[in-house]
């Protein structure tokens, strides 16, 4: 299940509440983003 946060209020948001919405159901922004849940860090040879 993928997870997105609105840009504008900061609430998390699943796929199953958007829909084929592309808008957030709490502030009815069009600014969703997925937020990364670990970095990776790669050493130069």
């Amino acid at each position: 299940m993928v997870k997105y946060a609105c840009f504008i209020c900061g609430r998390k948001i699943s796929e199953d509440l958007l829909g084929k919405r592309i808008r957030c159901p709490y502030c009815s922004s069009k600014m969703l983003y997925k937020p990364r849940t670990t970095t990776t860090k790669v050493k130069a040879v």
